[in-house]
């Protein structure tokens, strides 16, 4: 009867879990109020069951996590044996702490790209830029960098020029540039025309094939009298001929 006063004064502790106490029911109750003790152990044997299955499944959620840690955090692992007679609490909490600190650090270097990212990286250059080896990787990286730099200087160039905003477009540029060939275009057919005398397109036929016509024989004639008069300038042809004269 000491013995079991003392388990209830144990269970009765402020430090004892809520589970393992409970009042007595039934002729235990009715013996102990005969006697002048109440305890309420009674349903222990089945609490301690319950632990002890909870710590065998300790062990196992021990062997578990062990093996997860060994994948993700392998260098946290090397002090813990599976061979334990008693695992903690503790133990387990290591380990978990250790997984979550990996997951944190992870996430934090999230913005590193892996292998297989850099692998499909180079791989998509390759296909967009015509490289056929990883040898010839960095030579193309070098002209695209090269002809970037000179479409962009002569954008630049280009957009000061015709005074047009930095940030405009190049289907702007190309546009700004088309009109002005046409202006200039058009300009030329004025200045051809006040050239030749003429705003009719027909009359300006007439006048070179009229040009055509004339200027072979006589182009021919003044080679005729140069080599007559053993001369080879033209403004030499009429002194000569005053002189004959």
């Amino acid at each position: 009867l000491k013995v079991l006063s003392h388990i209830d004064s144990v269970l009765r502790s402020p430090r004892a879990p809520p589970l393992i106490y409970r009042r007595s029911k039934g002729p235990v109750q009715n013996y102990i109020k005969d006697s002048g003790q109440e305890c309420g152990f009674e349903h222990l044997p089945l609490t301690i069951e319950m632990w002890a299955d909870q710590l065998m499944a300790l062990k196992d959620l021990h062997r578990s996590l062990r093996k997860l840690s060994l994948e993700l955090v392998p260098w946290h692992t090397g002090d813990l044996q599976d061979s334990r007679e008693s695992i903690r609490v503790e133990d387990l909490q290591f380990i978990v702490d250790a997984i979550l600190e990996e997951i944190e650090n992870k996430e934090k270097n999230s913005q590193k790209p892996s292998l297989p990212t850099l692998f499909a990286i180079v791989s998509h250059f390759q296909k967009l830029f015509d490289v056929n080896s990883l040898n010839g990787v960095y030579p193309r990286m070098n002209e695209v960098y090269t002809k970037l730099g000179e479409m962009t200087n002569a954008m630049r160039n280009l957009h000061e020029l015709l005074e047009l905003d930095s940030s405009a477009p190049p289907t702007v540029v190309v546009d700004t540039v088309g009109k002005l060939c046409d202006i200039i275009n058009e300009n030329v057919t004025e200045q051809v025309q006040q050239l030749l005398g003429t705003q009719d397109i027909h009359s300006i036929i007439n006048k070179l094939e009229e040009h055509e016509c004339f200027f072979p024989p006589f182009q021919a004639l003044i080679q005729d009298l140069l080599c007559l008069l053993e001369i080879s300038n033209l403004d030499d042809i009429l002194p000569t001929v005053r002189h004959l004269k």
